[in-house]
């Protein structure tokens, strides 16, 4: 699914190109570029540019020395969707990287974006190939690697419940996958059967966290908090509705930056979504702006951030994360009108 950084990752490449589909895994592969940097130089910094937010000039200054040498990961995602000027750019800086830069470019693949991936892999960048997972085998698969990386296994039946339970998107698995493992802290030498799955799981697909991130997104408060505090009450864990909330905003986004009359089996191709979901996404972005975006998905990172640990009520900060993205549907609306 993911083909690993090389023996040496420990100093990463100055220029590493990363392409994919698969969101989850994307990610994955980014952190342990940072990852590997931080390990040389823990105080490492890192900027995030997508489409929405690359400035030609703020972008020049990242990816230059800087007066005290600083350490730095600057990273382009959904590079295909940059405007022309800005892809322009970036091409223009790729054989003068100061020397405590390291520049990673996110590409979904595909012919969109193509001169772009094309110049960055002729100079020279390290290539990370992240493939998409569709069958219910690399699913499966999959959340065996999850156990596995936690010294835990599960069984195939297990594994399959699970899916089951859970649904088909990588996060919400590898959330699920991680609680569970948490939750079965004093049967760490037995295998996860059925039989666990089912005492965690039982009656949670009644309500997902895609359910209470469908609402939301679609700016339907009242009904997102009642389906967010059915959800809790019926054990759906905390980490989950912040993963289906940051699918559901991110697919926004990302269907907001295609063209307009890209027919859905275009762009399910471009986007590495289903058609069907393609459709469903289309209506959600009515009423989306790019300043309402940027504010949602920065309230889910904040709630993220505090269902992990960070804060002492998961449920408020659910709560408060709902309300966030429900109003911030609009946001801006008027002004650009």
């Amino acid at each position: 699914m993911l083909v690993p950084m090389p023996a040496q990752a420990a100093a990463p490449s100055q220029l590493v190109l990363v392409v994919g589909a698969e969101e989850l895994l994307v990610d994955r592969a980014v952190a342990r570029i940072v990852a590997a940097k931080r390990a040389v130089d823990p105080e490492t910094d890192t900027r995030d540019l997508t489409p929405g937010n690359f400035n030609p000039g703020t972008f020049a200054e990242l990816v230059s020395p800087s007066l005290f040498g600083e350490s730095r990961v600057v990273v382009v995602r959904s590079a295909q969707d940059l405007a022309a000027d800005d892809a322009a750019m970036l091409t223009s800086v790729l054989d003068g990287l100061a020397e405590e830069i390291t520049l990673v470019v996110v590409h979904l693949g595909g012919v969109k974006g193509k001169a772009l991936l094309t110049a960055v892999e002729k100079a020279g960048a390290a290539r990370v190939d992240v493939a998409k997972v569709t069958k219910p085998t690399e699913r499966i698969a999959f959340l065996r690697e999850e156990f596995k990386a936690a010294r835990r296994q599960i069984t195939e039946e297990a594994a399959r419940a699970l899916l089951d339970a859970v649904g088909n998107e990588l996060r919400e698995l590898a959330a699920a996958a991680s609680q569970l493992i948490a939750d079965t802290t004093d049967e760490a030498k037995t295998p996860i059967d059925e039989t666990v799955v089912a005492k965690y799981y039982s009656g949670r697909a009644e309500v997902s966290g895609f359910t209470v991130a469908d609402l939301a997104v679609d700016g339907r408060t009242a009904q997102a908090l009642e389906q967010l505090r059915w959800a809790l009450a019926t054990g759906t864990a905390p980490v989950l509705i912040t993963s289906a909330l940051a699918a559901g905003v991110r697919s926004v986004a990302r269907v907001a930056s295609a063209p307009r009359g890209a027919r859905p089996a275009d762009l399910a191709r471009e986007l590495g979504m289903p058609p069907w979901k393609i459709d469903k996404v289309r209506q959600q972005v009515r009423g989306w702006t790019p300043d309402g975006i940027g504010t949602a998905l920065l309230a889910v990172a904040e709630a993220d951030a505090a269902v992990k640990g960070g804060g002492d009520d998961p449920a408020y900060a659910l709560e408060r994360c709902v309300v966030t993205v429900c109003r911030a549907r609009g946001q801006g609306a008027g002004a650009r009108g």
